[in-house]
């Protein structure tokens, strides 16, 4: 038995542990990955108060007035017009397919009223699926359009009647819930879906059943399914108590269509089972790929748009965002579920995460190929 410290013996194991850290260079790389992304997301991607959100314009007659009232609002620099000239119609499209945040609504009258002094009113309609997003932009509507058509007058302020009328669109009372509760159900299975299929092949190479598998006589394809096709029923159930849950207990609006979201949803449970897997064939052990999947969620879950809003983000997260399925699927669960969007109008969300699953399993059955030889 040793007695004692001595400095010789813990050199030695000093450089036992440093070799052992080098050589698992996956475990090495996130100690060092995770805190430069943390970083790097908190530091420059979040932003709890989006500037420059889209809005559409709908305005008969564009008099000077309405000229003013524009310039004003984009001065502010929460408001950004992509379509100066819509149609109600068209507007109305662009707010339900969440092109748009605000759409400004001008009264053919309006400067004609301005001009004689009497009553005007301008109409903002505010997607408010994510309060958070509009509450900045509507606060300054007040005392931005006083000013702006009191000087175009050549008037004081208060001689400029005009009266802002904003309709909350989707969520009128502002209910954190109702933007919450819909994109908990990605993030949950994102979580548990990523993680458990994550091990399913690394379980079978640590407890020394591969050998067994690679004996069967089965295809690689078949394989895969075999390991995915269980966490789907898991999924299943998964998703049943949440929209369970977001109905009674947090009374969340069912606005679209169900058979919609289920098949959004199932889109977006292949697509996370197959990265699993995916993960489970780059992965020597069960800790690795657990910890390659906590890389994946840290990042999917600040640039989706569930913690922070994504228009708040500057353009480069913006692009980086989109490159994870969370991101699509909660455009697509809070459009169908709060505004009652068609398949038409969440086209580009079903097809992103089809586009996920067809590229996830190409990978995922190439990398098993390799596994095999």
């Amino acid at each position: 038995m040793r007695i004692g410290f001595s400095l010789g013996r813990l050199r030695a194991l000093l450089g036992k542990e440093t070799i052992q850290m080098r050589r698992d260079r996956l475990t090495f790389a996130m100690m060092l990955g995770v805190p430069l992304v943390q970083l790097m997301l908190f530091g420059f991607a979040i932003n709890t108060d989006p500037r420059e959100l889209p809005a559409a314009l709908v305005a008969p007659t564009q008099d000077r007035f309405t000229r003013a009232m524009v310039s004003a609002l984009e001065l502010t620099g929460y408001y950004r017009f992509i379509a100066p000239d819509a149609t109600a119609e068209a507007a109305e499209t662009l707010i339900a397919r969440g092109d748009v945040s605000f759409v400004v609504t001008v009264p053919s009258d309006f400067g004609r009223r301005i001009e004689r002094g009497d009553p005007a009113q301008m109409l903002i309609e505010a997607d408010a699926t994510d309060p958070s997003v509009a509450s900045g932009a509507i606060s300054t509507l007040s005392t931005v359009a006083a000013s702006a058509l009191a000087r175009e007058a050549g008037q004081p302020p208060a001689a400029a009647p005009v009266e802002i009328v904003v309709h909350r669109r989707y969520n009128p009372e502002g209910i954190t819930q109702y933007n919450i509760v819909p994109a908990l159900l990605g993030v949950i299975l994102q979580l548990t879906m990523v993680m458990m299929t994550s091990m399913a092949l690394t379980r079978e190479i640590e407890r020394g059943t591969m050998e067994n598998l690679l004996s069967m006589p089965a295809t690689p394809l078949e394989i895969m399914l075999g390991k995915v096709l269980p966490y789907l029923a898991v999924g299943a159930v998964q998703v049943v108590v949440v929209l369970l849950a977001a109905r009674v207990l947090f009374g969340i609006p069912l606005v679209g269509s169900l058979s919609l979201i289920l098949g959004g949803v199932f889109l977006f449970v292949l697509a996370l089972v197959i990265l699993g897997y995916l993960i489970s064939t780059v992965s020597r052990t069960q800790m690795q790929a657990m910890q390659v999947t906590f890389f994946f969620f840290l990042p999917s879950l600040m640039l989706s748009g569930f913690m922070f809003p994504f228009r708040g983000m500057p353009l480069w997260a913006q692009w980086l965002g989109e490159i994870f399925p969370l991101t699509h699927f909660l455009r697509l669960i809070r459009s169908v579920m709060l505004k009652g969007a068609t398949a038409a109008e969440v086209a580009d969300s079903l097809a992103a995460l089809t586009l996920f699953v067809l590229g996830f399993a190409l990978v995922a059955l190439f990398r098993f190929r390799r596994t095999l030889d």
